[in-house]
C-alpha cells in the first residue's frame, strides 16, 4: 500500500501537472485521495497548485472535516463536492477539479461533450454531461453533480470547470487530460465546418472493446447494452450523443438532460450549415 509521504508526493507533481498545462490559473482547482474512509487527503485553499510543498496538504475526514492541517493552510471549500463523490462511489480513490481552458469553454455556453468524434474519447469518456449551476463553496455543487456520479466519471460543472475522478490519482488526471483534449479537438472540429461523427455501429464496437479491456470506471457502455431496456438515446442504440441522459425507464430522474442535449445538437446543426 502506498504510504501518505508517496501520496503527497503524487498530489504535488498533479498540481504541477495541471497548472503547467494551464488548466487551472492562480489558486483554481483542488486535489483530493482517499486513504481510507474516514482520512482524505486534499490540497489547500488560496495556493496554486503549481507552487504547493508538501507541508501545505490536509487531511480531512469523511464529513470534509480537518483531522491534520500545518499552519494556516486549511482545505478547499470544494471539499464538499469531492465527499459527495466519496460518498456515492466507493470505487473512486481520488477526486480531481480543475478549470480547462477548452472544456471550460462548453460548460460556460452550455454544450455538454456527446458527440462521438474519435475512439480514444468514446471509450475513456463516452460523454460527458454538464451539471447545473451552483454557487461554489456551498452545497449546491455536491447537489448538482450527484445525480451524474453514478454514471460517469467526469463532468461539466456549468460556468465553473470541470470534475474527473478516478481508482487512482493517475486515473482521475487522466480523465482531465482526456476531457480538455477531447474538447479542445471538438472546438476545432466545429470551426472547420463541424465534426464527422463516427457512427451508431462505430461507437457500439468501442463500447465492446472497451468492455473486452476490463476498464474501471462508470461509462455509458454500462447503460446502453439494449435499447429494450429502455435507454433513451439520441442517435439510435447509441449512447454517444446522450448528452448523459442514458439511463432506464426506471431510474430516469426528472430532468431536462433529454432536452437540452437535443437543443445543443440542433443549434450545433444550424451554426455548421
Amino acid at each position: 500500500m502506498t504510504g501518505e509521504y508517496e501520496i503527497k508526493k503524487q498530489i504535488l507533481d498533479i498540481g504541477r501537472r495541471i497548472y503547467n498545462r494551464g488548466m487551472v490559473a492562480a489558486n483554481d482547482g483542488n486535489i483530493s485521495v482517499k486513504l481510507n474512509d474516514n482520512e482524505f487527503l486534499c490540497t489547500p485553499t488560496g495556493v496554486s497548485k503549481g507552487f504547493m510543498t508538501m507541508d501545505m496538504i490536509c487531511k480531512v475526514d469523511a464529513e470534509g472535516k480537518v483531522i491534520s492541517a500545518n499552519g494556516p493552510y486549511r482545505p478547499s471549500s470544494e471539499i464538499k463536492m469531492h465527499m459527495r463523490v466519496y460518498k456515492l462511489r466507493p470505487d473512486v480513490k481520488s477526486v480531481v477539479h480543475a478549470h480547462p481552458v477548452y472544456a471550460t469553454a462548453f460548460a460556460i455556453a452550455g454544450i455538454p461533450l456527446t458527440q462521438p468524434i474519435m475512439p480514444e474519447a468514446v471509450i475513456s469518456l463516452g460523454c460527458v454531461p454538464i451539471a447545473p449551476y451552483g454557487t461554489p463553496s456551498t452545497m449546491e455543487i455536491p447537489d448538482a453533480v450527484e445525480p451524474y456520479l453514478e454514471h460517469f466519471d467526469a463532468v461539466l460543472l456549468e460556468n465553473h470547470g470541470a470534475l474527473s475522478f478516478g481508482d487512482s490519482l493517475m486515473n482521475a488526471y487522466f480523465k482531465m487530460e482526456s476531457l480538455e483534449f477531447y474538447a479542445k479537438l471538438l472546438m476545432f472540429a466545429n470551426q472547420l465546418g463541424g465534426p464527422k461523427e463516427l457512427s451508431d455501429a462505430q461507437v457500439q464496437r468501442l463500447y465492446e472493446i472497451r468492455k473486452q479491456l476490463g476498464m474501471t470506471g462508470k461509462h455509458p457502455a454500462n447503460l446502453c447494452q439494449n435499447m429494450n431496456n429502455g435507454c433513451h438515446a439520441a442517435h439510435g442504440a447509441s449512447c454517444g450523443s446522450c448528452g448523459g441522459s442514458c439511463q432506464s425507464k426506471a431510474e430516469a430522474p426528472a430532468s431536462n438532460d433529454d432536452l437540452v442535449a437535443e437543443i445543443t445538437k440542433r443549434i450545433l446543426a444550424e451554426l455548421n450549415k
